[in-house]
Protein backbone atom coordinates (compact mmCIF):
# COMPACT_ATOMS: atom_id res chain seq x y z
CA UNK A 1 0.00 0.00 0.00
CA UNK A 2 1.81 3.49 -0.92
CA UNK A 3 -0.47 5.80 0.78
CA UNK A 4 -0.14 10.07 0.28
CA UNK A 5 -0.74 10.93 4.23
CA UNK A 6 -1.83 14.61 3.22
CA UNK A 7 -4.81 13.36 1.86
CA UNK A 8 -6.14 11.70 5.23
CA UNK A 9 -7.17 13.41 8.54
CA UNK A 10 -6.68 9.98 10.23
CA UNK A 11 -3.63 8.01 8.68
CA UNK A 12 -3.77 5.19 11.25
CA UNK A 13 -7.57 4.65 10.88
CA UNK A 14 -7.18 4.42 7.15
CA UNK A 15 -4.54 2.03 8.02
CA UNK A 16 -6.44 -0.62 10.44
CA UNK A 17 -9.37 -0.13 7.41
CA UNK A 18 -6.92 -1.57 4.91
CA UNK A 19 -5.74 -4.06 6.59
CA UNK A 20 -8.45 -5.38 8.04
CA UNK A 21 -9.61 -5.32 4.22
CA UNK A 22 -6.54 -7.50 2.87
CA UNK A 23 -6.92 -10.24 6.26
CA UNK A 24 -10.55 -10.56 5.69
CA UNK A 25 -9.85 -11.41 1.69
CA UNK A 26 -6.82 -13.66 2.95
CA UNK A 27 -4.36 -11.67 1.92
CA UNK A 28 -1.21 -11.15 4.60
CA UNK A 29 -0.91 -7.66 6.15
CA UNK A 30 0.33 -5.40 3.71
CA UNK A 31 3.13 -3.09 3.26
CA UNK A 32 2.45 0.12 4.48
CA UNK A 33 4.24 2.70 2.47
CA UNK A 34 3.82 6.61 3.01
CA UNK A 35 4.99 8.74 0.37
CA UNK A 36 7.14 12.32 1.16
CA UNK A 37 6.99 15.68 -0.72
CA UNK A 38 10.97 14.39 -2.03
CA UNK A 39 9.54 11.13 -3.35
CA UNK A 40 5.95 11.27 -4.01
CA UNK A 41 5.17 7.34 -5.28
CA UNK A 42 7.58 6.37 -7.46
CA UNK A 43 10.80 5.10 -4.83
CA UNK A 44 7.78 3.49 -2.58
CA UNK A 45 6.99 1.19 -5.66
CA UNK A 46 10.52 0.16 -6.50
CA UNK A 47 10.95 -0.83 -2.72
CA UNK A 48 7.36 -2.62 -3.19
CA UNK A 49 8.96 -4.88 -6.43
CA UNK A 50 12.35 -5.18 -4.61
CA UNK A 51 10.11 -6.69 -1.77
CA UNK A 52 8.24 -9.23 -4.34
CA UNK A 53 4.60 -7.99 -3.79
CA UNK A 54 2.43 -9.64 -5.62
CA UNK A 55 0.17 -6.53 -5.67
CA UNK A 56 0.93 -2.56 -5.48
CA UNK A 57 -1.96 -0.34 -4.19
CA UNK A 58 -1.79 4.01 -5.01
CA UNK A 59 -4.30 5.18 -2.18
CA UNK A 60 -3.99 8.95 -3.19
CA UNK A 61 -4.97 11.21 -5.63
CA UNK A 62 -4.02 11.09 -9.44
CA UNK A 63 -0.78 12.24 -8.36
CA UNK A 64 0.20 9.60 -6.56
CA UNK A 65 -1.57 6.89 -9.12
CA UNK A 66 1.22 8.84 -11.69
CA UNK A 67 4.17 8.42 -9.36
CA UNK A 68 3.51 5.27 -8.78
CA UNK A 69 3.02 3.99 -12.48
CA UNK A 70 6.01 5.76 -13.37
CA UNK A 71 7.93 2.84 -11.43
CA UNK A 72 5.40 0.56 -12.41
CA UNK A 73 5.13 0.23 -16.49
CA UNK A 74 6.29 -2.99 -18.29
CA UNK A 75 7.28 -4.76 -14.56
CA UNK A 76 4.08 -7.28 -14.91
CA UNK A 77 3.09 -6.64 -11.42
CA UNK A 78 -0.62 -4.89 -11.37
CA UNK A 79 -1.57 -1.85 -9.72
CA UNK A 80 -4.72 -1.41 -7.74
CA UNK A 81 -6.40 2.48 -7.44
CA UNK A 82 -8.14 3.11 -3.99
CA UNK A 83 -9.50 6.45 -3.95
CA UNK A 84 -8.11 9.60 -2.05
CA UNK A 85 -7.87 12.69 -4.00
CA UNK A 86 -9.81 15.42 -5.41
CA UNK A 87 -10.24 13.87 -8.87
CA UNK A 88 -9.55 10.29 -8.90
CA UNK A 89 -9.30 10.57 -12.54
CA UNK A 90 -8.23 7.42 -13.94
CA UNK A 91 -10.07 5.73 -11.75
CA UNK A 92 -13.65 7.45 -12.91
CA UNK A 93 -12.14 6.75 -16.27
CA UNK A 94 -11.96 2.64 -15.93
CA UNK A 95 -15.59 2.91 -13.82
CA UNK A 96 -13.93 1.81 -10.23
CA UNK A 97 -14.93 3.22 -6.70
CA UNK A 98 -13.89 6.96 -6.22
CA UNK A 99 -15.83 7.71 -2.86
CA UNK A 100 -15.97 4.26 -1.02
CA UNK A 101 -12.62 2.79 -0.02
CA UNK A 102 -13.58 -0.49 0.97
CA UNK A 103 -14.75 -1.25 -2.49
CA UNK A 104 -12.24 0.14 -4.66
CA UNK A 105 -10.06 -2.33 -1.94
CA UNK A 106 -12.11 -5.82 -2.61
CA UNK A 107 -11.71 -5.36 -6.83
CA UNK A 108 -8.30 -4.35 -5.83
CA UNK A 109 -7.74 -8.04 -4.05
CA UNK A 110 -9.53 -10.16 -6.12
CA UNK A 111 -10.23 -8.35 -9.41
CA UNK A 112 -8.40 -9.37 -12.73
CA UNK A 113 -5.70 -7.52 -14.22
CA UNK A 114 -6.60 -5.09 -17.41
CA UNK A 115 -3.37 -3.93 -19.82
CA UNK A 116 -3.90 0.16 -20.17
CA UNK A 117 -1.65 2.61 -22.00
CA UNK A 118 0.07 4.92 -20.84
CA UNK A 119 1.49 8.38 -22.16
CA UNK A 120 5.37 9.08 -21.84
CA UNK A 121 5.78 12.93 -22.49
CA UNK A 122 9.00 14.82 -22.63
CA UNK A 123 8.50 18.35 -21.65
CA UNK A 124 10.87 20.78 -23.17
CA UNK A 125 12.14 23.79 -21.64
CA UNK A 126 13.73 25.82 -23.96
CA UNK A 127 11.80 24.20 -27.16
CA UNK A 128 14.89 21.99 -28.07
CA UNK A 129 15.90 19.85 -24.96
CA UNK A 130 15.23 16.30 -26.62
CA UNK A 131 17.75 14.85 -23.62
CA UNK A 132 14.73 15.92 -20.88
CA UNK A 133 13.31 12.33 -19.04
CA UNK A 134 10.19 11.12 -20.31
CA UNK A 135 7.50 11.32 -17.85
CA UNK A 136 4.15 8.84 -17.60
CA UNK A 137 0.77 10.53 -17.33
CA UNK A 138 -2.07 7.87 -17.54
CA UNK A 139 -5.24 11.01 -17.78
CA UNK A 140 -4.13 13.83 -19.80
CA UNK A 141 -0.64 16.23 -20.34
CA UNK A 142 -0.96 19.51 -21.77
CA UNK A 143 0.11 23.13 -22.20
CA UNK A 144 -1.99 26.62 -21.59
CA UNK A 145 -5.28 27.81 -20.11
CA UNK A 146 -5.58 23.76 -18.54
CA UNK A 147 -1.99 24.09 -16.66
CA UNK A 148 -3.05 27.72 -15.60
CA UNK A 149 -6.18 26.86 -13.71
CA UNK A 150 -4.91 24.12 -12.51
CA UNK A 151 -1.53 26.15 -10.89
CA UNK A 152 -4.11 28.66 -9.66
CA UNK A 153 -6.32 26.27 -7.66
CA UNK A 154 -5.54 27.11 -3.81
CA UNK A 155 -4.80 23.50 -1.86
CA UNK A 156 -7.41 25.15 0.75
CA UNK A 157 -9.69 25.80 -1.60
CA UNK A 158 -9.19 22.18 -3.44
CA UNK A 159 -9.78 20.60 0.33
CA UNK A 160 -13.01 22.47 0.85
CA UNK A 161 -14.87 22.57 -2.20
CA UNK A 162 -13.06 19.62 -4.50
CA UNK A 163 -13.30 20.03 -8.11
CA UNK A 164 -14.87 23.41 -7.98
CA UNK A 165 -11.75 24.93 -6.96
CA UNK A 166 -10.45 24.50 -10.52
CA UNK A 167 -13.49 26.31 -12.15
CA UNK A 168 -12.72 29.16 -9.95
CA UNK A 169 -9.07 29.36 -10.86
CA UNK A 170 -10.11 28.89 -14.47
CA UNK A 171 -12.69 31.98 -14.82
CA UNK A 172 -9.37 34.38 -13.80
CA UNK A 173 -7.68 32.73 -16.64
CA UNK A 174 -10.79 32.86 -19.02
CA UNK A 175 -9.21 36.34 -21.10
CA UNK A 176 -5.15 35.22 -21.64
CA UNK A 177 -3.85 35.68 -24.68
CA UNK A 178 -3.41 32.71 -26.85
CA UNK A 179 -0.19 31.51 -28.36
CA UNK A 180 1.19 30.51 -31.69
CA UNK A 181 2.32 26.70 -31.85
CA UNK A 182 3.36 24.41 -34.07
CA UNK A 183 1.48 20.74 -33.96
CA UNK A 184 3.08 17.93 -35.52
CA UNK A 185 1.08 14.35 -35.29
CA UNK A 186 2.34 10.95 -36.43
CA UNK A 187 3.88 11.19 -39.69
CA UNK A 188 1.44 14.40 -41.15
CA UNK A 189 2.78 17.92 -42.04
CA UNK A 190 3.17 19.95 -38.85
CA UNK A 191 0.58 23.48 -39.00
CA UNK A 192 0.23 26.70 -37.06
CA UNK A 193 -2.06 27.59 -34.42
CA UNK A 194 -3.19 30.18 -32.10
CA UNK A 195 -4.67 28.61 -29.05
CA UNK A 196 -5.65 28.70 -25.48
CA UNK A 197 -5.09 25.25 -24.86
CA UNK A 198 -3.36 21.83 -26.38
CA UNK A 199 -4.61 18.79 -24.18
CA UNK A 200 -3.13 15.23 -25.14
CA UNK A 201 -5.34 12.46 -23.48
CA UNK A 202 -4.81 9.23 -22.67
CA UNK A 203 -8.68 8.67 -21.55
CA UNK A 204 -11.06 11.22 -21.68
CA UNK A 205 -13.63 11.96 -18.96
CA UNK A 206 -12.92 14.81 -16.25
CA UNK A 207 -14.66 15.73 -12.76
CA UNK A 208 -18.00 16.88 -12.96
CA UNK A 209 -19.18 14.82 -15.59
CA UNK A 210 -17.20 16.38 -18.76
CA UNK A 211 -15.98 14.44 -20.96
CA UNK A 212 -13.44 15.95 -23.26
CA UNK A 213 -12.43 13.08 -25.23
CA UNK A 214 -15.39 11.20 -26.23
CA UNK A 215 -13.26 9.02 -28.63
CA UNK A 216 -9.99 8.34 -26.25
CA UNK A 217 -10.18 4.89 -24.51
CA UNK A 218 -7.72 3.96 -21.88
CA UNK A 219 -6.42 0.85 -24.13
CA UNK A 220 -6.76 1.34 -27.36
CA UNK A 221 -3.43 2.15 -28.42
CA UNK A 222 -4.07 5.81 -29.64
CA UNK A 223 -3.70 9.29 -28.10
CA UNK A 224 -6.31 12.11 -28.26
CA UNK A 225 -5.14 15.46 -28.35
CA UNK A 226 -7.84 18.42 -28.26
CA UNK A 227 -6.34 22.12 -29.42
CA UNK A 228 -9.21 24.72 -28.29
CA UNK A 229 -8.84 28.14 -29.77
CA UNK A 230 -11.72 30.53 -27.71
CA UNK A 231 -11.12 34.07 -28.19
CA UNK A 232 -12.88 36.11 -25.38
CA UNK A 233 -14.84 34.58 -22.47
CA UNK A 234 -18.34 34.93 -25.18
CA UNK A 235 -16.73 32.00 -26.99
CA UNK A 236 -15.03 30.19 -24.59
CA UNK A 237 -18.83 29.99 -22.72
CA UNK A 238 -20.20 28.63 -26.16
CA UNK A 239 -16.98 26.31 -26.15
CA UNK A 240 -18.28 24.94 -22.92
CA UNK A 241 -21.22 24.22 -23.63
CA UNK A 242 -20.62 22.32 -26.82
CA UNK A 243 -18.55 20.16 -24.76
CA UNK A 244 -20.99 19.89 -22.39
CA UNK A 245 -23.44 18.30 -25.08
CA UNK A 246 -20.51 16.46 -26.64
CA UNK A 247 -20.74 18.86 -29.55
CA UNK A 248 -18.26 20.18 -31.96
CA UNK A 249 -16.98 24.03 -32.10
CA UNK A 250 -15.03 25.78 -34.81
CA UNK A 251 -12.50 26.70 -32.04
CA UNK A 252 -11.98 23.13 -31.02
CA UNK A 253 -10.04 20.45 -33.36
CA UNK A 254 -9.73 16.86 -31.94
CA UNK A 255 -6.66 14.86 -33.48
CA UNK A 256 -6.29 10.72 -32.77
CA UNK A 257 -2.56 9.99 -33.01
CA UNK A 258 0.30 7.79 -32.09
CA UNK A 259 2.88 10.69 -30.87
CA UNK A 260 2.97 13.98 -31.21
CA UNK A 261 4.76 16.99 -30.55
CA UNK A 262 3.85 20.74 -29.81
CA UNK A 263 6.05 23.84 -29.46
CA UNK A 264 5.13 27.17 -28.38
CA UNK A 265 6.58 30.64 -29.41
CA UNK A 266 6.20 31.47 -25.86
CA UNK A 267 6.83 29.65 -22.34
CA UNK A 268 3.35 28.18 -21.04
CA UNK A 269 2.48 26.30 -17.93
CA UNK A 270 2.37 22.57 -18.14
CA UNK A 271 1.03 19.88 -16.71
CA UNK A 272 0.91 15.86 -15.77
CA UNK A 273 -2.69 14.55 -14.94
CA UNK A 274 -3.63 17.92 -13.04
CA UNK A 275 0.28 18.55 -11.60
CA UNK A 276 1.83 21.55 -13.02
CA UNK A 277 5.01 21.06 -14.00
CA UNK A 278 5.77 25.13 -14.48
CA UNK A 279 6.59 26.96 -17.26
CA UNK A 280 7.71 24.58 -20.63
CA UNK A 281 8.13 25.68 -24.39
CA UNK A 282 6.49 22.90 -25.57
CA UNK A 283 6.06 19.03 -25.33
CA UNK A 284 6.68 15.54 -27.24
CA UNK A 285 4.11 12.94 -26.67
CA UNK A 286 4.17 8.81 -27.47
CA UNK A 287 1.59 6.59 -26.75
CA UNK A 288 2.80 3.39 -24.89
CA UNK A 289 0.49 0.57 -25.61
CA UNK A 290 -0.76 -1.70 -22.45
CA UNK A 291 2.10 -0.78 -20.59
CA UNK A 292 0.50 -0.50 -17.31
CA UNK A 293 -1.51 -3.78 -15.71
CA UNK A 294 -4.24 -2.32 -13.35
CA UNK A 295 -7.02 -4.24 -11.58
CA UNK A 296 -10.56 -4.34 -12.66
CA UNK A 297 -13.61 -6.10 -11.17
CA UNK A 298 -13.32 -9.72 -12.55
CA UNK A 299 -15.79 -10.97 -14.98
CA UNK A 300 -18.18 -13.93 -13.54
CA UNK A 301 -17.47 -16.92 -16.23
CA UNK A 302 -20.67 -18.29 -17.88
Amino acid sequence: MIVNPTKFDDVAAVRRQVTKGCLDAGWAEPLWLETTAQDTGAGQARQALDAKVDLVCALGGDGTVRAVAQAMVHTGTPVGLLPGGTGNLLARNLGLPVTNLERALRIALTGADHAVDVGQVRFEASGAEPDAPEQVFLVMAGLGFDAAMMAGAPERLKAKVGWLAYAVSGLKNLTDPRVRVRIGADDAPSYTRRVQTVLVGNCGKLTGGIVLLPKARVDDGWLDAVVMSPKGVVTWAAVAIRLLTRRGHPRVERLRCRRIRVAAERAQEGQLDGDTVGQVRGMRVRVDAGALLVRLPAVPRG
